[in-house]
């Protein structure tokens, strides 16, 4: 761990982590996520929170205060974190934080269900995702980093339509983050209708994502054959309950791996859910 930690550290991307909090546990449990991730990658970490008005700055400011405290103490220090109140509409606040700070990554709490996508699709952190093009980590209440540690949850899920990714630096931070879990293993995920083949500009791609990860973090190639994209993701999470983290690509065109997939994974997974994109944040 401590090699692949000093190996990191010659192309440290990582700089800037923004975690949104509201102060539910869903938002302090993904802070905790957050915090543990600027600990491995020595990114600064933003703590930021949205009001209504003016006149309850204050009383956050200090829950604010109180919560960065907390960071601090479990993390002995080892954080580097600031708090920012932001007061305005929500939605746009936290597009206001990701525009003045252009973190590398945000991180974002959900309570997750296992039901219908319709209990949290209009939650705050799937508006987020909407509308933003900076990498989003989903983290769902039930989640926590530690797990990495203890339950063998080491394994990546990057789940993929196998056609071209021109945002290759969302892809460099999906390595990096994977770096930081002990003994990772990245599977290159593909879901695809049964009785169809590859093209090759497709064999092309997936060869190209599991070069990306080669040689610091193994990789894998896995298929599953299913008509419906979230439905061959969940049949093959089901079954390998090993899995700590999933990664998708949002894309606004074509015919698998699509933003609403990746907004409705977000609506109910019970994984931590990466979303990369495959346009550029400008």
């Amino acid at each position: 761990m401590d090699d692949k930690i000093d190996y990191l550290t010659i192309y440290l991307n990582m700089k800037t982590i923004l975690a949104p909090v509201d102060f539910s546990p869903a938002s302090l449990n993904a802070l905790s996520f957050a915090a543990e991730l600027a600990r491995r990658s020595s990114a600064n970490l933003i703590v930021g929170t949205v009001v209504q008005t003016e006149r309850v700055e204050h009383d956050v400011s200090s829950q604010l205060d109180e919560a960065i405290l907390s960071v601090r103490t479990s993390f002995g220090g080892k954080v580097n974190c600031s708090p920012e109140v932001v007061v305005g509409d929500l939605i746009e606040s936290i597009m206001q934080m990701i525009g003045d700070h252009q973190p590398d990554l945000v991180v974002m709490g959900t309570k997750g269900a296992s039901g219908l996508k319709e209990i949290l699709i209009g939650s705050n952190t799937v508006k987020v995702l909407a509308k933003t093009t900076v990498p989003v980590l989903v983290v769902p209440e039930s989640a926590l980093f530690e797990n990495f540690h203890n339950t063998g949850k080491n394994k990546i899920v990057l789940a993929t339509d196998l056609d071209a990714v021109d945002n290759e630096k969302g892809l460099e931070l999906l390595k990096e983050i994977a770096m930081l879990i002990i003994e990772p293993k990245v599977k290159v995920v593909s879901i695809r209708p049964k009785n169809t083949e590859l093209d090759y500009m497709k064999r092309l791609q997936r060869d190209a994502l599991l070069g990306l990860f080669h040689p610091e973090v193994e990789s894998e190639r896995i298929t599953v054959f299913s008509n419906n994209v979230m439905s061959g993701l969940n049949y093959y999470l089901d079954k390998n309950d090993d899995t700590g983290l999933v990664a998708m690509i949002a894309r606004d065109t074509g015919q698998l791996i699509q933003r609403h997939y990746t907004r409705e994974m977000a609506s109910h997974t019970h994984y931590p859910l990466l979303v990369l994109h495959d346009s550029v944040a400008s």
